[in-house]
């Protein structure tokens, strides 16, 4: 467990110039720690008053400093990583250290899973604001975590009656020694990272940290139907609540979908937010048993559901043009994440499937019977196209190599009733800074082809 006064006046290290290492860095910097930033890559560095910043690689002067604190991405194995092990120096995550920083009277609320979390965690988030409103209190909600900004970057403005909404990922869990929320939400897992964690008993590892130290006042909501969940809450300490759109769930539930409302086992009878797809409708449930656990009222729940839109990134539908609809489902970064997408529509043999980046370890395989029925095409992109080929041997795939070649090719050949959707189930650091860029840069491509079209007729 990372604490401040234990470290006072110790030399920290960051391990990363990404945005969790520089907003890390600040914040010990603002409370009085001398910093150093490594950086593996050869970028320029930037200037952050108080702090010293190398790149292009970790030189001795790492291991002169007290601990370290690892940014998310860095690969476990990493050679640095095994040397500052050998060397016994103490690493941290980032979302580790900014906790420490919080109130400790201030609620956690931790939302993690192979997928869901940004859905989850910004409906939580919007719940809990409504709450605050209500109730006259002068109680802030930061949502932070991988949605949006680092934990680091929130740690100072938390007050004490406040609350905190933290989209957690594996890479965070696994490389916090100590992580307990108040409440905590494991929404699914499945296959994904394993080329990072080295396994999926590893991935499973690090997801059940995000209940691993909860004690028994605190709460944990998870998926009901899902094997791992169910196996993780025989191990919880804490008080479980399930959810489950599936009638074959492995708990006991506490809240089920009827097709048409959620209903709660506390009488609570809910109408879903306008969300496509059963994985929000799961969403949504996960939300709001953890914001009844948290004394929000029903009605509150109600009136953010109601009003709450669609994320971007996660099968956005964002242009209609000549019959065609187009699909935004960049956040896809896993298989899982896209045969959610491609369950989402009717098999009607319509859709496009823009596929391929970085491989993250799993086998593609696992995609053919939601093509089948559904696909006219896929389309591939990016470094794994070879692999995505050979696994996906009999389906009619297109190589494509990039996102304009792909996005040029389905908006010439696609047809009235047809779906032209970016879902591509892996990583996006291949071609793109991250699955937001490869989402805005589709959308791009395809608004300004349809402005082409438009300004030629």
């Amino acid at each position: 467990m990372f604490k401040p006064l234990l470290w006072k006046g110790k030399k920290a290290c960051v391990l990363g110039l990404g945005k969790s290492g520089r907003a890390v860095a600040s914040l010990l910097q603002a409370h009085g720690f001398d910093v150093l930033i490594s950086e593996e890559a050869h970028i320029p560095a930037p200037v952050l008053e108080g702090i010293k910043i190398e790149t292009g690689g970790h030189s001795p002067d790492v291991f002169a400093c007290d601990f370290w604190i690892k940014s998310p991405g860095i690969f476990p194995k990493n050679p640095v990583l095994i040397e500052a092990k050998k060397r016994n120096i103490p690493v941290f995550s980032e979302l580790e250290v900014a906790i420490s920083f919080l109130p400790k009277t201030a609620r956690i609320f931790a939302v993690t899973g192979t997928n869901g979390k940004t859905t989850t965690t910004a409906l939580l988030g919007e719940i809990l604001k409504a709450d605050a409103a209500v109730s006259s209190s002068k109680r802030k909600v930061h949502v932070c975590g991988n949605i949006g900004s680092p934990v680091s970057m929130c740690a100072d403005l938390v007050g004490e009656q406040d609350d905190v909404v933290i989209e957690v990922s594996s890479y965070q869990l696994e490389d916090s020694s100590y992580f307990r929320p108040n409440f905590a939400c494991l929404l699914n897992v499945t296959p994904d990272h394993l080329d990072h964690h080295g396994g999926m008993k590893n991935y499973i590892k690090a997801k059940n940290k995000i209940f691993k130290y909860q004690r028994a006042q605190d709460t944990l909501v998870l998926n009901g139907a899902d094997l791992v969940c169910a196996q993780a809450a025989e191990k919880a300490k804490s008080s479980v609540f399930a959810f489950s759109t599936h009638p074959k769930h492995l708990l006991k539930t506490d809240v089920f979908f009827d097709g048409d409302e959620l209903i709660f086992s506390e009488g609570h009878h809910l109408y879903p937010p306008h969300l496509k797809g059963i994985h929000n409708v799961e969403n949504a449930m996960a939300a709001a048993l953890m914001a009844l656990a948290a004394g929000v009222s029903a009605q509150v729940i109600q009136q953010v559901f109601e009003h709450f839109a669609p994320m971007e990134h996660r099968i956005e539908q964002f242009a209609y043009h000549r019959g065609v609809i187009y699909v935004n489902d960049s956040k896809a970064t896993n298989l899982d994440s896209t045969i959610t997408a491609l369950k989402s529509f009717e098999p009607a043999h319509n859709v496009w499937l823009i596929l391929g980046g970085r491989d993250k370890g799993a086998s593609y395989e696992v995609l053919l019977p939601y093509l089948k029925g559904r696909c006219k095409h896929v389309l591939t992109i990016g470094e794994c196209m070879d692999k995505i080929e050979r696994e996906l041997n009999g389906f009619e795939v297109v190589r494509c190599g990039t996102l304009e070649t792909a996005v040029e090719r389905a908006m010439k050949q696609a047809i009235r009733g047809d779906v032209v959707l970016l879902s591509p189930a892996c990583a996006s650091f291949d071609q793109f800074k991250d699955y937001e860029e490869r989402g805005r840069i589709f959308k791009r491509l395809v608004d300004a082809r349809i402005f082409k079209e438009r300004v030629d007729k």
